[in-house]
């Protein structure tokens, strides 16, 4: 296995001493507990189903706030970067969205739309739409003009120049979007499901932080760390590497 292979692995080990070296310090499993003694919490929750349960209901909220928002923001950048007159009537509206604090459209949508699955959903999507917009945006902009004037030239259909000469050149935007954006939108959906929800990781954080229970507090927080580390790992870094790597020939 090459150097490259071992260093996610070796920083997260690294990671690991550190933390042990903090819960040695602070000498009380209450405030800091160590890897050690989150096992058999981890192993108790997975076994009672609990644990699976409130993970995959974070995680169906993150897939649906992710895919709306990944759609809206990728249509609305892309019209922005290649249409002056509409980002100059739409950049205050994403100034104004990128500045929103999350909590407030929360809040907001909360109130007007009540406590439901579709407020939570509408809630994060709206606070990530403004970023998937801004990056595709500039993705827009980029866009190699002579490609263009080669596809008017070889007279391509509309589906074979997004195909074959628009969707290459904005994929890498698209995947950079993509990943800022899970790492964004679970966070979010945190908030979301620690305000007003009666499910999901959120949800057993602010009850576990009513009942002062560190430990728990960090299972149900790095198990679904873990999961978006796979996501990561297995689906978001290889796909960006692959729609990045005609720019690399």
């Amino acid at each position: 296995m090459t150097v490259e292979r071992l260093t996610p692995f070796l920083s997260i080990c690294g990671l690991l001493l550190l933390w042990l070296a903090a819960a040695f310090l602070t000498d009380d499993p209450q405030i800091l507990p160590t890897p050690f003694d989150l096992l058999p919490l981890f192993g108790t929750e997975l076994a009672s189903g609990e644990l699976l349960h409130h993970l995959g209901a974070t995680l169906l909220r993150v897939l649906w706030a992710f895919a709306l928002a990944m759609t809206l923001g990728t249509v609305i950048g892309f019209v922005m970067g290649r249409s002056e007159n509409v980002n100059r009537w739409l950049d205050p509206w994403l100034v104004i969205f990128l500045n929103l604090p999350a909590l407030v459209l929360i809040v907001l949508c909360y109130l007007w739309i009540g406590l439901s699955e579709t407020a939570a959903i509408i809630a994060v999507t709206l606070n990530k739409i403004p970023n998937v917009a801004l990056v595709v945006r500039e993705g827009a902009r980029a866009l190699d003009p002579n490609l263009d004037a080669l596809a008017r030239i070889y007279r391509m259909s509309g589906w074979s120049r997004l195909r074959h000469v628009l969707l290459p050149q904005l994929a890498p935007f698209i995947a950079a979007a993509a990943r800022g954006g899970v790492a964004v939108i679970w966070k979010i959906v945190l908030v979301v499901e620690f305000l007003g929800r009666s499910s999901g990781i959120g949800f057993q954080i602010h009850l576990y932080f009513q009942l002062f229970d560190v430990a728990m507090v960090l299972v149900y927080a790095l198990s679904f760390i873990c999961v978006m580390l796979v996501v990561e790992w297995a689906l978001l870094q290889p796909w960006e590497r692959r729609v990045s790597r005609w720019r690399r020939v």
